[in-house]
């Protein structure tokens, strides 16, 4: 039985935009068949619309980071189970299995990794003997939900001491350093492979510095561009970076930075060259919230001039400070404390002004917490939602698709539905854009005014 092979398409409330005459054909630059340029050409105009419009916001998810290396964390990552393994073993005859890898394949059990996942010694070194031959399939469990029960039994434990006994098969019986232990190697095996690009990919990090200089150019006199990210990574971070870019990424200082979510209403502006008085807002610069923390955010003691008690430093695996992961909250037993409550405030308010679109890429709706605000949003009738996805499979996206909403855009497929697609075959670049309209309206205007007085046909 074979499989359809993906289609490049993109919609519009449900109607195609592009021909349906080739099987998932592409074409650029003259090159195979299916998509014309043309075809291409007139949804760039489009997209360079929304580009205009007073509020554009991103949301980049996991499948915006696997190009240069990242991992999907919709099932547990194999390189991050093997980095487990390194880890939870002591000794050299006979290999002790530390106290905390059960309790990570426990957590894994109770999520849904079903009977399969192992909990015994036997178990665990049948699981390691075929991590270590490349014989396993990953666990069809998110990452994500393992930490989230890893950090509801650890709160219900006081801060020191305590042990914790939940009945089952098999059951659960812990001390708080245990389950301390086991967070902190999940949470930096994960913070491990979310270092990026690898390096075998660096290349592809050309992408992010393609989408922010497209972004930088919208009218200055529009508001600064939101960059909402799930990832852990720090891709569009080393994009601003290598693009000379000021990011507002919530935090301010020099040698200590600290999370100060005010410094958001903060513009740059610089003099002018001559001695009116008027200043320029200075093009360079993005909004950047990393809604789900960082590999780069560490937590301490709130302080009077740290009140969140979140630092970010450069990402070191080797600094004792907790690294704030979501879903790793500010004390034990909140579920989505400071500062995370605050940046997906700043979210919903982003997508519920007036006139404001939102470019989702790379994100699958599986975060219920955040397909909340994206529905709020659509509530607003000048809202607009791009969804850029190879093939989308969430029930979110397939009600949308059903209710033919012209308020709701998809580019789907192997080309147009990926980021690095998107940004070389999409999303325009706004001067080009301007340029282009200004030298067909010369050719138009020189075909409708004919040749040059004095010209002659017959050589005279």
């Amino acid at each position: 039985m074979s499989t359809a092979k993906p289609e490049n398409r993109f919609k519009i409330g449900g109607e195609d935009l592009l021909p349906t005459s080739s099987p998932g054909g592409f074409v650029s630059n003259g090159q195979g068949d299916g998509v014309t340029d043309e075809a291409l050409d007139d949804i760039r105009v489009r997209i360079g619309t929304l580009l205009k419009t007073e509020t554009v916001s991103l949301l980049l998810g996991a499948g915006a980071s696997v190009d240069c290396g990242g991992v999907l964390l919709g099932a547990i990552p194999l390189s991050i189970e093997q980095a487990l393994h390194k880890e939870g073993f002591t000794g050299t005859n006979r290999q002790r299995i530390r106290r905390w890898l059960p309790l990570f394949y426990l957590a894994l059990r109770n999520c849904g990794g079903g009977d399969n996942s192992p909990v015994t010694r036997s178990e665990i070194l049948a699981r390691r003997d075929a991590l270590s031959g490349n014989t396993s399939s990953s666990f069809n469990v998110n990452f994500e939900r393992v930490l989230a029960l890893l950090h509801r039994w650890r709160s219900a434990l006081p801060e020191t001491g305590g042990r914790l006994r939940i009945e089952g098969s098999p059951g659960l019986d812990t001390k708080a350093d245990d389950l301390d232990t086991a967070l902190q190697h999940a949470t930096r095996a994960l913070a491990r492979a979310c270092d990026l690009p690898a390096a075998d990919k660096e290349a592809s990090h050309s992408t992010y510095k393609a989408l922010v200089r497209k972004l930088l150019t919208r009218p200055l006199n529009l508001k600064r561009v939101n960059v909402f990210t799930l990832n852990y990574d720090t891709l569009v971070e080393q994009a601003a970076d290598a693009e000379g870019v000021v990011l507002l990424d919530g935090f301010v200082g020099t040698q200590r930075r600290v999370f100060r979510p005010e410094s958001y209403e903060q513009d740059l502006y610089f003099p002018a060259e001559t001695t009116e008085g008027r200043v320029h807002r200075f093009d360079r610069v993005l909004h950047l919230y990393k809604l789900h923390g960082s590999i780069t955010w560490r937590a301490s003691e709130p302080t009077i001039d740290n009140p969140y008690g979140v630092q970010s430093v450069p990402f070191d695996l080797k600094d004792a400070k907790p690294l704030l992961i979501y879903p790793t909250p500010a004390k034990y037993g909140e579920t989505l404390g400071l500062p995370y409550s605050e940046l997906f405030r700043r979210f919903a308010a982003a997508l519920a002004r007036p006139q404001s679109v939102l470019f989702v890429i790379g994100y699958g709706f599986g975060d219920e917490h955040v397909n909340a605000i994206i529905r709020q949003a659509l509530a607003v009738p000048s809202f607009t939602l791009v969804i850029v996805d190879p093939a989308p499979k969430s029930q979110f996206v397939t009600k949308l698709d059903k209710q033919k909403d012209r308020r709701v855009w998809v580019s789907k497929g192997p080309k147009l539905g990926t980021l690095a697609g998107f940004v070389e075959h999409l999303l325009p670049d706004l001067r080009d854009e301007e340029i282009r309209k200004k030298v067909l309206a010369t050719h138009r205007a020189l075909a409708k005014s004919g040749p040059p007085q004095g010209d002659s046909s017959n050589g005279e």
